[in-house]
């Protein structure tokens, strides 16, 4: 059993996808199309960069989307894989879109759309400065609960990330973060401050789910195939009208990642394929579980 994956915020590069844009007309198309839908060349920022604007929430989630569907597509349609036939899709936040589309859930054009609403609105949410996120290294999800609950009654201090047996991440209220790094560091435990924008995946994000809920409701979605691992539930979803509301309550809850491979494994897969620039989620799988295959594909050279 098979299962494809798709990455989230973090994997952008300047470049990401350029050997299949030069390459493949599929990709000049999807690109194309994006740019024609934003009203904006987001190709020549994900191409040319520069990297700060590439590093715009709005601009860097429909872009990795952008990048993870068209490799998909040319593994699809010039090489003649049949990737529908995997027993499952997952995506790593915004990742879940990437999913969606190449499901057939979702079209490009309102994946793209809702992709940089949702960046202007997660990055509207909170004041600038306000927020900050700290990734905890080498403690387990129980440990870091129990680190987490002293902080707070001072204020937003929640797990957003719960990546892998190692690696659990903590988004709130920037001074409280900081406060639980150095807790930490008087512990002899690792922490380290993600360089991000905005603290995503809890509930200083309150505001940008209620927008996101607005923007969504109109867009049609059709049934996915195969069935992709919603971050939220950390199980697969097929209802139509349930999907809408977790992609909404995504942008406030916890991304299940670690629950979601294993939810994976035990229904069967042993093969995973990272579709999408960079290898954050390969290496995260490899944390997870050591005894199934993961390869990913970021460039022509990976698909040989």
């Amino acid at each position: 059993m098979r299962a494809i994956l798709f990455p989230g915020q973090g994997s952008q590069y300047v470049g990401m996808g350029s050997d299949f844009y030069k390459k493949f007309d599929i990709v000049k198309k999807i690109f194309s199309s994006v740019d024609e839908t934003l009203g904006f060349s987001l190709s020549k920022i994900i191409l040319e960069g520069p990297l700060e604007k590439l590093q715009l929430t709005q601009n860097t989630q429909p872009a990795i989307m952008a990048v993870g569907v068209s490799i998909f597509n040319v593994l699809n349609k010039e090489y003649g894989l049949n990737l529908n036939k995997s027993n499952f899709f997952a995506g790593h936040s915004l990742g879940e879109y990437t999913a969606l589309v190449c499901s057939g859930s979702l079209t490009l054009e309102n994946a793209a759309y809702l992709l940089n609403e949702r960046g202007k609105y997660m990055q509207e949410a909170v004041p600038k400065d306000h927020g900050a996120m700290l990734a905890i290294l080498g403690m387990k999800i129980d440990d870091v609960e129990q680190e987490v609950s002293f902080f707070q009654k001072e204020g937003v201090c929640e797990i957003s990330n719960d990546n892998s047996d190692l690696q659990i991440v903590v988004s709130g209220e920037k001074k409280i973060i900081e406060n639980l790094n150095e807790n930490l560091k008087k512990k002899k435990k690792k922490g380290i401050l993600l360089p991000v924008s905005a603290p995503f995946h809890c509930s200083l994000m309150k505001k940008a789910a209620e927008k996101m809920r607005d923007t969504i409701d109109n867009i049609n979605f059709e049934i996915p195939k195969p069935l992709i691992i919603s971050n939220v539930t950390a199980k697969e979803e097929s209802d139509v009208n349930k999907i809408k509301p977790l992609l909404v309550d995504q942008i406030t809850s916890r991304v299940r990642w670690r629950e979601s491979v294993n939810y994976m494994v035990e229904k069967g897969v042993k093969n995973f394929i990272e579709i999408g620039p960079g290898k954050v989620l390969s290496g995260l799988v490899k944390k997870i579980n050591r005894n199934v295959e993961i390869s990913n594909i970021n460039t022509i050279e990976d698909i040989k």
